[in-house]
């Protein structure tokens, strides 16, 4: 990431014109919502099931794998189902709870949210690096970290291009399984930088304190995962490492996929700032422009994924609990036809890989034109 990330930053702004008449409307719209059915816009009841089923699909497998009852293999196909755990914890659980989405309760989005050390990773920098950056300037380069190149990814088309992005369609999946490793050495990197360009001021933290948590509790994560493993049950550190590569290789892959296909696929646009900084359209706008739905009707798969196949109702209403975004997602899409913006989305999960495997190759071309708008 370019080292003007922090100017960038603190110089970009939307555009205030007008058009912010459709944010005020849609949200009228959906506070009618939630007021007519007396909901609240917190989890109930089938977030705290989930929560268990979450909690319970990562950490079932790990105690049966320290009772040393079962095979190498019946080890490792734990691991697996581990992965699958953490990952949903990660889209189901803690994502919400960052969010502040979970509970109206800060103390309990704060306990929620620390599940995210479970997976190797950091609340401050998470906060950071998505709720500030990614959901405020979606896939703006240089500033949007989600869409910065990583290893040999081009997923913007104002990144430079290199000869071998033409074959990235072909490498990207494997590449997306390194995704939570990154939370094992780049934390401590980020954690410098983060302060070091003031965002410590919007998410109100301090630096001693931040590294201090940060060391204990990577510490605290590799003991569990790694060091009990191996004294309790007499494991070499290649057997251990095997099953700690599986756990984050699944879960990186779950959570890059699911991630991928809400922005760099077909359609999304990647807009770029002006020469003072601005952006052409309001933060909602651009929301609508940068986002992607997918597989709104599979019931399956936004349970486990914690809804983030509904991105364009998570992008506009973060603080809105998941298990809202189906019936709200109508109304966002009537409303942005009514004032005549797009509304990105793919009908199934197979068509938004589809459309992502097309928007990567189309990145390795030089003659790829992107929206901008």
């Amino acid at each position: 990431m370019s080292s003007n990330t922090n100017s960038i930053n603190q110089t970009l702004k939307f555009a205030n014109q007008g058009k912010s008449e459709f944010f005020s409307t849609l949200r009228k719209r959906v506070d009618e919502y939630f007021k007519e059915n007396q909901y609240s816009k917190h989890a109930d009841s089938r977030m705290y099931l989930k929560t268990f089923a979450m909690l319970s699909l990562y950490f079932v497998p790990y105690f049966l794998i320290l009772t040393g009852y079962f095979s190498i293999w019946q080890m490792l196909l734990l691991t697996f189902i581990m992965g699958i755990g953490m990952a949903g914890i990660g889209m189901s659980v803690m994502h919400d709870a960052i969010h502040g989405a979970y509970s109206s309760k800060n103390w309990v989005n704060q306990v929620i949210g620390s599940t995210l050390y479970f997976l190797g990773g950091n609340v401050f920098c998470w906060r950071t690096q998505h709720n500030v950056l990614h959901h405020t300037y979606t896939n703006v380069f240089e500033v949007d970290e989600d869409i910065e190149t990583k290893w040999i990814l081009r997923l913007s088309p104002e990144a430079e291009l290199k000869k071998y992005h033409r074959f990235q369609y072909l490498y990207a999946f494997p590449l997306y399984t390194l995704m939570t490793f990154s939370f094992l050495v780049k934390d401590f990197v980020k954690v410098f930088r983060y302060h070091s360009q003031d965002f410590h001021v919007k998410i109100k933290s301090n630096f001693y304190r931040e590294m201090l948590v940060l060391i204990l509790t990577k510490v605290l994560y590799l003991s569990y995962t790694v060091a009990l493993p191996m004294w309790l049950l007499g494991l070499t550190w290649w057997q251990v490492l095997i099953g700690f590569l599986t756990v984050h290789m699944t879960a990186g892959f779950i959570l890059s996929v699911i991630f991928q296909l809400a922005h760099v696929v077909e359609g999304t646009a990647f807009p770029v700032p002006d020469e003072e900084g601005s952006l052409e359209n309001t933060w909602a706008i651009h929301q609508l422009l940068t986002t992607s739905n997918f597989a709104r009707n599979n019931a399956l798969l936004s349970w486990y994924v914690g809804g983030l196949n509904f991105q364009v109702e998570h992008h506009l209403f973060p603080t809105i609990c998941h298990i809202y975004y189906r019936p709200i997602s109508e109304i966002v899409r009537k409303t942005a036809l009514e004032f005549g913006l797009p509304y990105h989305e793919q009908k199934t999960f197979r068509a938004a890989v589809a459309s992502h495997i097309r928007m990567l190759k189309n990145l390795g071309k030089p003659s790829f034109v992107a929206a901008h708008a």
